[in-house]
């Protein structure tokens, strides 16, 4: 008896691990996530973002507390959620006792499933003793992710409806950009930080949409990697057909700098912003927000080959995945944003 009232007590204590399935994650870890699964924190931006459009009500806060503009692009019930720093990426801020005050049932990371990231969750795992979770975070793995999230946690139906859609948007523009001779796609620029001299090089998590959009990037040629800093002469040499900005003035800094003037890009007036609200369309994060930017990126290399305009693409994904219906003025910010500043005079 006195063995019998110890194991209920064990049972009482740690529900979780009492109704534990044993799960291998995307980095070949097995992790035992709970049979029920109510909260779950995500580990950085990405998984936030992918949390948010798939199991907002799962959600038990945010890497980084929104600011007032992006607070504007997301759902009313999720603004609030606490704020407990990230856990990947550039600068571990996560405050590990903050966390655990959250009670959260699983950690869910999307990203690289390298061995540095598995080596993090392990240690993660161990020290809060919560079931950490590592997800493909490649774009082309999108609607496969969402599928595999969704089951782990009970939100099997709302991430068959996104993976779908997911593999809609992937499948029309690729079968655009199928249509198109390597010659003649356009040579692009993706530039970071205020002076623009921070880029994705082969490879890199951060540009893989350009290529899936049918741009040629044209750092790739300095090798694989991640990012990378270049300088002004490197960009010169390349003389981008098209430049993609991070900073939302880079456009007409390039348009007012001589050194930035002469490229075919700004002459062209084929410099663009990347919209950021409430989440990069093209990194920052590079998450599943993404997918609206695959479809801009293709519709500025492309024009004439997509029907539908960009503003009803933006707002039905918006709708979809945001969970928000955009008022005049926001999608009118954000197509300003995503148009660029036209021909330089």
């Amino acid at each position: 008896m006195p063995l019998l009232r110890c194991l209920l007590a064990l049972a009482c204590l740690y529900p979780c691990l009492a109704a534990a399935r044993p799960v291998t994650d995307a980095a070949g870890r097995r992790v035992e996530v709970p049979e029920r699964v109510t909260r779950v924190l995500a580990a950085g931006p990405p998984a936030a973002v992918l949390l948010y459009t798939l199991a907002p009500g799962k959600m038990v806060g945010w890497p980084r507390a929104p600011s007032p503009e992006e607070r504007d692009f997301l759902a009313p019930e999720l603004r609030d959620l606490p704020a407990y720093g990230r856990l990947t990426g550039r600068g571990n801020t996560a405050n590990v006792e903050a966390l655990l005050a959250l009670k959260p049932d699983l950690i869910v990371d999307v990203g690289s499933t390298g061995a540095t990231y598995a080596s993090l969750a392990d240690r993660v795992q161990a020290q809060t003793g919560i079931p950490y979770l590592l997800l493909d975070g490649r774009f082309a793995a999108t609607p496969q992710t969402y599928r595999t999230l969704g089951a782990l946690i009970g939100a099997d139906t709302e991430a068959e409806m996104l993976a779908t859609e997911s593999e809609r948007i992937l499948k029309a523009v690729a079968e655009v950009v199928a249509a198109v001779p390597e010659d003649k796609r356009p040579r692009v620029y993706y530039g970071r930080g205020p002076r623009g001299l921070e880029t994705g090089l082969s490879g890199s998590i951060n540009t893989e949409i350009v290529e899936a959009a049918g741009g040629r990037n044209v750092a790739a040629a300095e090798g694989a990697g991640g990012l990378a800093a270049v300088s002004p002469e490197q960009v010169l040499a390349w003389n981008p057909d098209v430049i993609v900005a991070l900073d939302p003035d880079f456009p007409k800094t390039a348009a007012a700098d001589p050194l930035w003037s002469g490229l075919k890009a700004v002459r062209e007036g084929r410099v663009h912003a990347i919209p950021t609200l409430p989440f990069g369309w093209v990194d920052a994060p590079p998450g599943v927000n993404r997918l609206i930017g695959l479809r801009w990126l293709a519709g500025l290399f492309f024009p004439e080959r997509f029907p539908q305009t960009l503003g009803d693409a933006v707002r039905d994904f918006y709708r979809r995945f945001y969970r928000v219906d955009l008022k005049p003025e926001q999608l009118d910010r954000l197509l300003r944003e995503a148009a660029g500043p036209g021909p330089a005079r």
